[in-house]
């Protein structure tokens, strides 16, 4: 069944690794995609097929957060999908800002991919006097120099950074001071920054890196 409000405590004291909560997104994912095609259960070896995973692992992985499933039915996927993203924390909106709106900045502005998922891009930032001031997408561009105010007027506590690296550590800064605590970072550095403030790291290239490598270990 679902968890138990004392299962998600004793689990929020635990240390999850990354690759459970990578694998929570991708059931997450699947079970969405079942709902939307109108299944309403399903079960762990159904769901470690689709993903390429076994039953254990799937069991194994939910049993960090609480027990699940009934007993001859499997798991039901509305419950699960609402259990998964409490976990997650997506469960709420969360307001985000875009910082850089470059090529790349533009395009995560268009991404629909977020919003479905409750982060509801409210700002974004930049210095070029051409841009700030507009909107793209709808989102309106505020000067970074502005970045305390806007922060704390819209409750932004996550941010995209899609800057260059040159100038990723030096923004990144200005942000935490303006109360951000938490960062999606795009651009190509390791940022250092306070031990209270989540930096997730999006490099495109790192990601063809491990390409390569699984292609090039499975040539004889």
């Amino acid at each position: 069944m679902a968890k138990s409000k004392d299962n998600k405590k004793a689990s929020s004291d635990q240390r999850v690794s990354k690759a459970v909560v990578s694998r929570l997104s991708l059931y997450l994912r699947e079970l969405s995609r079942l709902e939307r095609a109108g299944i309403e259960t399903t079960s762990s070896t159904k769901l470690g097929e689709m993903l390429g995973f076994s039953d254990a692992q799937v069991r194994k992985d939910l049993a960090n957060f609480g027990q699940f499933g009934y007993p001859g039915v499997g798991y039901r996927c509305s419950e699960l999908i609402a259990t998964i993203r409490q976990i997650m924390g997506t469960d709420q909106k969360w307001p985000v800002a875009l910082v850089g709106v470059g090529n790349l900045g533009r395009a995560l502005l268009g991404y629909r991919g977020f919003s479905n998922q409750g982060f509801n891009t409210v700002a974004a930032f930049d210095l070029d006097p051409k841009i700030v001031g507009s909107e793209i997408e709808g989102i309106p561009v505020f000067n970074l120099d502005n970045a305390d105010k806007i922060v704390k007027e819209k409750s932004i506590q996550l941010a995209i950074l899609a800057v260059p690296a040159a100038a990723a550590q030096e923004v990144a800064e200005r942000l935490v001071e303006a109360g951000i605590h938490g960062f999606l970072n795009f651009a190509a550095v390791t940022l250092r920054l306070p031990d209270d403030v989540t930096v997730i790291g999006v490099d495109l290239a790192i990601e063809m890196e491990q390409l390569s490598f699984a292609m090039t270990s499975r040539m004889p």
